[in-house]
């Protein structure tokens, strides 16, 4: 064992090139699996776990306080089915300022303790609850930036209040923008606004849409009628936080198996090379008594220290890394306390080293199989003949003599510039789907953003609604139950003080209300528009944007759900009437589960519900904050404010995603590398007496790194060829499987990202990859004196 010992030693001291490319690899593929496997595990159940944890409402109800009492609100607790309940709370809508800029319409619930009622244990994050007047504690997703010591104010309410946040604080079943000391919701109520009560419920059965509607019919029936003027169930926001990262969490998962494969390529190259380059050594080795099993430990033991400490590494940095994307799960499914489960990173470093030593085992068997005579007998040399041909053919090209001999280097070599081209092929591949993965996400992002334009004007202040629908959850156009806060003033004079304004390119009110449609179970979100929205962020996947009254534009899974297709009929059921609409488009719009209809306002005419916003696009060059303030100018008394944005800015997830896809597409380009660095310094070496003699005819250290960089070009060339469709063809397997996993039929946008030109540089990519790693041992071959080079066997 000491013999062996040394053997081992003696190795991994010679070969540190070599070592850092096993390391290297093992860091990589560790990094990216501990990464994978930890947000795997930690999203595999989080909204559950958290739901259980906090008691969530399966129902939250929002009730007019003028037709129901608060005694009448709490004996709903009795109802049939119903386990535990919470609240009344009060309840407000209001439109804070920051710094005087308007921001979106929040809602606000009056609670004394965060986490002492039967339901909805709202967990609290940062700071403390808010105890008094004066203090208001905020959701990370309010539309206010959850900072403390932050002051909001609130201009259009009586006495102008301002509330300072004390904490930040996540409710699992969304059920409020914000909250504060209940004695606070007097002042936060608009004079003639109706004021408000939530109530919260848990059923004994809540799985399913039907058993919530029957828990709803209860509830309704147990209370006055005509009181209920919203609400919103846990599957709506539980499918909600799914689909924020069911589209996500592959795009780790492929970056995992493609670390692992690309570490288990490069380890068995390595190890194969050492082999192969080393015969003569191991001849001498079995000439000394060393059995088989010795010599083929001794190689797997030389490549399993460099993977261990390489392994260390990619567990510290797979750690840190993962920390931010975990804060991103809480912040997408509205919980708190994952954590890196311990188990995974043990099973990470495990399977690694597992893998390494599997690697390395069947790449050595060679060594073990060599007789000492034949390993003694073929030392490191090439076999006599093999290249010659090429050799010639280069030579009868317009080409200076070093680079013919360089281009025709690695068919002496055929397995071993094989070895190079799969790296470098897989280097191409990883970068070209990386790319277009990121690019992917950015587009879904980006189409997911409807709201989007240069100005929108909002009702001062938020009043209740009168149509949020059952299932209804928080979106752009509502703000919690009880439906969006709708604009009361008039909108001829909204639309005259639009159109005065000499910036104006583009612009339409939207509306969202409920329908019904016969033969599903539920409520539909019909979203209005009057004006010319053809210029809405909204993605077409087939057929077109609706044209005129009576026309209609629906998401994939509404088609799904209704069995229909465009150029089918529907019949939407909305207040008390049938109103007949034809599918003319179909558009990505994940938002109430893709349950979503998109239609002219005069569609509903002339009981088309009053708009909640008006969408602006600014003509070229127009400075959108001199705009604001001179349409506010314009809109004078009306009871609307106009404000820049939203302007669809990107989430912090797709931030972190993009962050993550850029350092793992390095790593994996930096791996590729080393792999051609790993091969092309074993045939310098091998070739050093031959490097003697070509400069002892007088070859120029120029000429030399040109010789040796041009034994890669074939390499690269071929490597961007093969991985380039490659990884096109991988693109367009996941992205599609992406989105179906989330329920989600991408638009064609989102899904042909890739440009000629692009294409191109990818490529060139593999080249680039090629002579990179190809660079230091040129060098070194450059700086190798004659002399030297011609005593070396």
């Amino acid at each position: 064992m000491s013999a062996l010992g040394r053997v081992v030693r003696s190795g991994v001291r010679r070969r540190r090139v070599q070592n850092a490319v096993i390391g290297l690899a093992t860091t990589m593929a560790v990094t990216a699996a501990v990464l994978c496997a930890s947000l795997l595990v930690a999203s595999s159940a989080p909204f559950a776990d958290a739901f259980a944890k906090q008691r969530g409402a399966h129902l939250s109800v929002r009730y007019d306080a003028a037709k129901a009492t608060a005694a009448q609100l709490a004996g709903s607790a009795d109802a049939r089915g119903v386990t535990a309940t919470a609240g009344p709370f009060p309840t407000a809508s209001v439109t804070p300022s920051l710094d005087g800029e308007k921001l979106v319409p929040m809602s606000v619930v009056g609670r004394a303790d965060p986490g002492r009622d039967p339901v909805d244990r709202v967990t609290l994050t940062e700071g403390v609850w808010a105890t008094r007047p004066g203090q208001i504690v905020l959701s990370p997703g309010a539309g206010a930036p959850p900072v403390l010591g932050l002051k909001l104010s609130f201009p259009d309410l009586p006495g102008d209040p301002t509330l300072t946040v004390v904490g930040v604080a996540r409710s699992v079943s969304r059920t409020a923008d914000a909250w504060v000391a209940p004695s606070q919701i007097a002042s936060l109520t608009a004079p003639g606004a109706r004021a408000g009560y939530q109530m919260l419920y848990r059923f004994a059965d809540a799985d399913t849409g039907a058993r919530i509607a029957a828990g709803r019919a209860a509830v309704k029936a147990a209370v006055p009628a005509g009181a209920r003027v919203g609400d919103q169930s846990w599957l709506s926001v539980k499918r909600e936080a799914e689909q924020e990262t069911a589209v996500f969490v592959p795009f780790l998962v492929a970056f995992g198996v493609l670390g692992l494969v690309m570490a288990v390529l490069i380890v068995g190259n390595v190890v194969a090379g050492a082999v192969g380059g080393g015969l003569r050594r191991i001849g001498v080795l079995k000439a000394l008594g060393f059995t088989p099993a010795q010599v083929v430990r001794a190689y797997m033991a030389q490549a399993l220290i460099p993977a261990a400490f390489g392994t260390v590494v990619g567990v510290v940095a797979g750690t840190l890394l993962t920390r931010p994307v975990l804060s991103e799960a809480e912040e997408a499914y509205g919980t708190a306390g994952l954590i890196i489960a311990p188990w995974v990173v043990a099973a990470v470093a495990a399977g690694a080293l597992g893998l390494v030593a599997a690697v390395a085992w069947a790449s050595a068997a060679r060594a073990g199989r060599l007789r000492a005579v034949d390993a003694l007998a073929v030392g490191r040399s090439a076999r006599p003949g093999r290249g010659r041909a090429v050799v010639r053919l280069t030579g009868r090209l317009p080409l200076s003599r070093p680079l013919g001999l360089g281009l025709a280097r690695p068919f002496a070599r055929p397995a071993r510039a094989a070895a190079m081209v799969a790296a470098v092929a897989f280097g191409a591949t990883a970068v070209t789907f990386a790319v277009g993965l990121a690019a992917s996400l950015n587009r879904v992002q980006d189409a997911r953003e409807h709201d989007r334009a240069d100005v929108t004007v909002d009702p001062k202040a938020a009043a209740l609604g009168p149509d949020g629908g059952p299932d209804g959850g928080p979106g752009p156009h509502r703000r919690g139950p009880g439906g969006p806060p709708r604009i009361t003033a008039d909108p001829a004079a909204i639309t005259a003080a639009i159109k005065a304004q000499p910036g104006t390119r583009a612009y339409y009110a939207t509306a969202a209300t409920q329908v019904t449609i016969a033969g599903l179970t539920g409520s539909t979100e019909l979203h209005t528009f009057a004006g010319d929205a053809t210029w809405a962020n909204y993605r077409k996947v087939s057929g077109r944007w609706f044209e005129e009254p009576g026309e209609a534009v629906v998401p994939s899974q509404f088609l799904a759900a209704t069995g229909t297709r465009l150029g089918d009929t529907v019949a939407l059921n909305h207040a008390g009437k049938t109103v007949r609409v034809r599918i003319v488009g179909e558009v990505f719009d994940p938002r109430n589960q893709g349950m979503n209809v998109l239609t002219d306002a005069a569609t509903l005419a002339p009981a088309s519900p009053p708009a909640d916003s008006y969408r602006i696009a600014l003509k070229p060059g127009t400075d959108a904050a001199a705009y604001v303030t001179a349409l506010n100018s314009a809109l004078g008394s009306l009871d609307v404010t106009a404000r820049s944005g939203p302007s669809g800015g990107e989430s912090e997830v797709i931030l972190v995603l993009d962050a993550l896809a850029a350092l793992l597409t390095l790593m994996l380009v930096a791996v590729a590398g080393l792999g051609v660095l790993n091969a092309v310094v074993l045939d310098t070496r091998e070739r050093v007496h031959d490097l003697g003699v070509h400069k002892a005819l007088g070859m120029t250290p120029r000429q030399t790194v040109a010789m040796v960089l041009a034994s890669v070009v074939v390499v690269g060339v071929a490597g961007g060829a093969l991985g380039v469709p490659a990884g096109l063809a991988l693109h367009a397997a996941i992205v599609p499987a992406m989105g179906e996993s989330a329920g989600l039929t991408l638009p064609t946008a989102a899904i042909d990202v890739y440009t000629p030109p692009e294409l191109l540089l990818l490529g060139l990519g593999g080249l680039l990859i090629a002579v990179t790693g190809a660079l230091l041992p040129a060098g070194w071959a450059a700086r190798t004196r004659t002399a030297t080079a011609l005593r070396t066997e």
